[in-house]
């Protein structure tokens, strides 16, 4: 790409905000240098490369985390150098970020097939890692335990300079007044004592140094010289087994040098693509469609798939809070658009914008506009915007302009993007229409992408009647006297200098014959454009208006259907509750049984009214097996129908058949057997329209049953969770005893699982437990450890 255009359309700022998203050094650089390809392939691997990240960020936290370039110490280590503690924790915290990027992609190629090929290139730890961490701590200390040698130095050191320490100590109890200071400090690696100069002589000592006003020496006192020089000795040894063990581990590193090179290049390539996803999600940006230049040159007016096509872009260096969004689709087949308007107004940054976002594609950064844009891969893109003239090579602004349109006409071909601002100016105005219209032409020929500004008339009519061309315009608000930064294709701009002078309160009779001077027909096509522009700026406010309402009715459809999945959801979790409530009313009832069983064997009685109860009661509990379905929108069973007390229903959702015992505004109470349960209207369907007459005697019976099995039960479940041992043993024989009264076959004891103490408490109460006739732990669906299941003693 032309390196002039990159820096016209401020590229490289956007590649410096790149490099503050990477988080190392090496992959600052490529950002940095990053520039666009003219390769169709590239492009679009370089794309969905930065697409895949944003799927990786958007479900892991991923990164290079701590990793360093260590490309230099490899290097040393390759020429049997010696590498300082920092270089190798560099190394260390490199390949931990590459061994993490390795792990959080491993076995996801098929989901991010890029990445994870990438990250099978970056470098394996070869046991360089262990190897750092067990000589080295996390600040760089060579630690007692890298070698035996050197943990037996550091106790001989540990030792001498107690001793050391001891004998100065000495001197300061003794000597003390003729000491400036009683305090031991070291010169030139020997500690020492501050004399008075006053009292030199007076201890046999070795003179290291001086202050500077003469009146302290810092002495070495004859005696401990040998133990200095013993704790110098052992301290040399310890440096030298440092070093020794170093360079062991650097040699390791050494060996596998080439490798880890290799693999920092493709960290920084990897810390790259994250840094362009980041930016992307920082950005809100889409991936654009890239189109390819297929067969050779093609004419202007033709249908061709090489058009600019971008919907709300907005220029990525502006706040986006300030920034106006534009839209560019002009129709197939567009080889030019003509864009006029008042001075700023916004020309210039739209076709900066349309530049910046053309490079930014092709170098694989996802652009600011709204998903479905899309964008040719130019071979070469073109600029000339500002002011080009040079003092130094005497040439006035229209020269500086010609001279660099001379060398881009020379490079383009139909595969150039060719962004000219103010084409033809800084001249003559006839002549300068004369040569942009010309120009214009020329590009026209080539089939080059050509996005031009200019204030010219004539290249609006030119735009107007010739194919392949369109004008487009930036909106002007004539009683703010501000800009809108709007683009509008198909419409040309208009000076409105004439509505300007007004504004601005220019004399009534001046602006009449100003006007006067201008061709009728110009008025008249001004005031036919201004008709235009107020008409469909009406129909885009009404365009805008229905979008909003459509929106709008999309969020209400979807709050609907969440609130219909929640209605579902606690429908499904309400017969979930009821079905456990019926397992629990089986239990009981097959315990009923077995005991009538029991007393008419005794009697001598037959068993066949207890078979056919028997059946009964095992369809119920199939339907209480049968799994909860979620509903789909069935009609209401017994709408709009009137129940009376009495009447046979049948229950939906137990299949079973009940009479209605009791009535609400929105359930029922039907009897089934000896039980009773609630249904929602919803769920019954009447069996007969004649009321069933039920005895009083027979009334009293149930109910008196119903409240046996129902109101007297404790539930099923004992929850004794955040309750000290002693409180939850209590609560347990409580609910244990109310449990027994009421028949229940079974509990349910939630204790949690915590450090394992209520629970060891719970089971050491119920082993032997009168009530009690075994326990078991949950089932992995009732809470597993945290639940204990105690099958009661009854029956």
């Amino acid at each position: 790409m032309d390196s002039k255009t990159l820096n016209v359309l401020e590229y490289p700022k956007i590649l410096e905000r790149l490099a503050g998203y990477c988080d190392f050094s090496a992959s600052m650089s490529l950002a940095r240098s990053l520039e666009p390809t003219d390769s169709f392939e590239l492009a679009q691997a370089r794309l969905a490369e930065t697409t895949e990240a944003r799927k990786v960020l958007a479900v892991n936290d991923i990164g290079v985390g701590a990793a360093r370039d260590i490309r230099p110490a490899a290097d040393l280590a390759a020429r049997s150098g010696v590498l300082d503690p920092q270089q190798l924790l560099d190394i260390k915290a490199t390949l931990i970020s590459c061994r993490e990027i390795k792990k959080s992609l491993d076995r996801k190629t098929d989901e991010f097939p890029r990445l994870a090929k990438l990250a099978e290139a970056l470098p394996e730890s070869h046991g360089i890692v262990d190897a750092i961490t067990r000589i080295l701590s996390d600040r760089g200390e060579v630690l007692d335990s890298a070698s035996v040698k050197l943990g037996a130095l550091r106790r001989e050191i540990k030792i001498a300079h107690g001793r050391l320490m001891s004998r100065l100590q000495r001197y300061l109890t003794e000597s003390a007044k003729k000491l400036q200071e009683p305090i031991i400090t070291q010169r030139d690696g020997r500690y020492v004592i501050p004399l008075r100069a006053e009292f030199k002589g007076s201890i046999k000592a070795v003179i290291h140094d001086q202050s500077a006003s003469g009146a302290t020496l810092f002495v070495e006192p004859l005696p401990v010289v040998e133990l200095n020089n013993e704790m110098r000795e052992l301290e040399l040894k310890e440096r030298d087994e440092e070093r020794r063990i170093l360079a062991e581990v650097s040699a390791l590193v050494g060996e596998h040098a080439s490798e880890l090179k290799y693999g920092v290049e493709n960290l920084a390539m990897m810390d790259l693509i994250l840094a362009k996803a980041k930016y992307a999600d920082d950005l809100r940006a889409n991936e654009p469609v890239l189109r390819k230049f297929e067969g050779g040159k093609q004419k202007a007016g033709d249908g061709e798939q090489s058009s600019i096509y971008l919907l709300h872009a907005r220029h990525p260096l502006i706040p986006e809070d300030t920034v106006v969004p534009i839209d560019v689709d002009p129709k197939p087949g567009t080889r030019a658009i003509v864009i006029t308007g008042p001075n700023t107004g916004g020309k210039t940054v739209s076709l900066k914008t349309v530049g910046l976002l053309v490079l930014m594609a092709q170098s694989g950064l996802h652009i600011p506009v709204q998903s479905g844009s899309e964008l040719p891969c130019f071979h070469s893109v073109y600029a000339d915007i500002g002011d080009e003239q040079s003092i130094e090579q005497s040439l006035s602004t229209f020269s500086g302009h010609i001279t660099n349109i001379i060398r881009i006409l020379k490079q383009i071909d139909h595969r150039s993007l060719v962004i000219f601002d103010e084409l033809g100016s800084g001249t003559d105005p006839q002549e300068g229409a004369a040569i942009a219209r010309a120009i214009l032409t020329h590009l026209l020929d080539t089939s080059a992408m050509t996005l031009v500004a200019t204030h010219y008339p004539e290249l609006k009519t030119f735009a107007h009647s010739t194919d392949g061309v369109v004008n487009a315009s930036l909106e002007f608000d004539i009683k703010t006297l501000r800009p809108t930064y709007k683009l509008t294709l198909g419409l040309p701009g208009r000076s409105n200098a004439l509505l300007i002078a007004q504004k601005l309160g220019l004399p009534q009779p001046i602006i009449e014959s100003a006007r006067a001077e201008i061709n009728p027909l110009d008025l008249r096509a001004d005031k036919l454009l201004d008709d235009i522009r107020k008409e469909r700026n009406r129909t885009s406010r009404e365009r805008e208006k229905l979008e909003k309402q459509r929106a709008k009715l999309e969020a209400q459809n979807v709050e609907l259907e969440k609130r219909l999945e929640k209605i579902e959801d606690e429908r499904r979790a309400t017969i979930a509750k009821a079905r456990a409530e019926g397992e629990l009313e089986v239990a009981v009832l097959k315990r009923n049984i077995d005991s009538l069983k029991s007393q008419l064997k005794k009697a001598s009685q037959p068993l066949t009214a207890i078979r056919a109860i028997e059946e009964k009661m095992e369809k119920m509990e199939e339907k209480v097996e049968a799994p909860v379905e979620r509903k789909s929108g069935q009609p209401s069973a017994v709408s709009n129908q009137v129940l009376r007390l009495g009447e046979k229903v049948t229950v939906i959702t137990l299949n079973a058949e009940g009479v209605v015992t009791a009535l609400g505004e929105s359930d029922a109470e039907v009897q089934i057997g000896t039980i009773r349960v609630r249904a929602r209207l919803s769920d019954l369907i009447k069996r007969s329209g004649e009321p069933v007459v039920v005895e009083e005697k027979k009334k009293v019976a149930t109910r008196e049953t119903a409240a046996t099995v129902g109101s007297k039960s404790p539930g099923m479940e004992v929850d004794l969770r955040g309750l000290m041992s002693d409180d939850a043993l209590d609560k347990m024989e409580r609910y244990l005893e109310q449990a027994y009264l009421s028949g229940l076959p079974f509990v349910r004891i939630i204790h949690g699982k915590g450090t394992g103490k209520l629970r060891q408490a719970v089971r050491e109460a119920l082993r032997g437990h009168a009530y009690v006739k075994a326990f078991e732990e949950g089932g992995d669906k009732e809470g597993g450890e945290g639940v204990t299941v105690a099958k009661m003693n009854v029956g």
